[in-house]
């Protein structure tokens, strides 16, 4: 009968060898890239002469970005909140419902993740 014939071929260890050969430079470059961009964009920040390349400017904009936007999907109870308190920044009456890993609504600690739907999304 006329069938085809497969012929499994396998790679010999000279193929392996030039194939990780290329990976290894792949990746050494790569590494130098992004080092290169982290310095470039270092440099960036401190020649505009407005902090951006230092961390206190980083941490101000991040600041900023968060009083502009109080209450992302996903939320981390901060030091001092209660769920009454992130209930009213973050226009949610209903984090107890949505967040069943919640057993006690007074057992709320810095660091919880809950989730945060605003009413006028709903």
């Amino acid at each position: 009968m006329g069938g085809v014939r497969r012929v499994k071929r396998a790679f010999s260890e000279e193929d392996v060898s030039s194939w990780l050969t290329i990976a290894e430079k792949a990746t050494r470059f790569v590494a130098i890239f992004m080092a290169l961009m982290l310095v470039v964009s270092l440099c960036r920040g401190e020649q505009r002469g407005d902090g951006a390349g230092d961390m206190a400017s980083l941490k101000r904009t991040t600041m900023t970005m968060m009083m502009k936007r109080p209450c992302d999907e996903i939320y981390v109870v901060r030091e001092g909140e209660t769920l009454q308190t992130i209930s009213e920044k973050c226009d949610d009456p209903y984090i107890v419902e949505e967040n069943p890993h919640i057993h006690d609504p007074d057992d709320v600690f810095p660091g919880l993740v809950i989730k945060i739907t605003p009413f006028k999304y709903r």
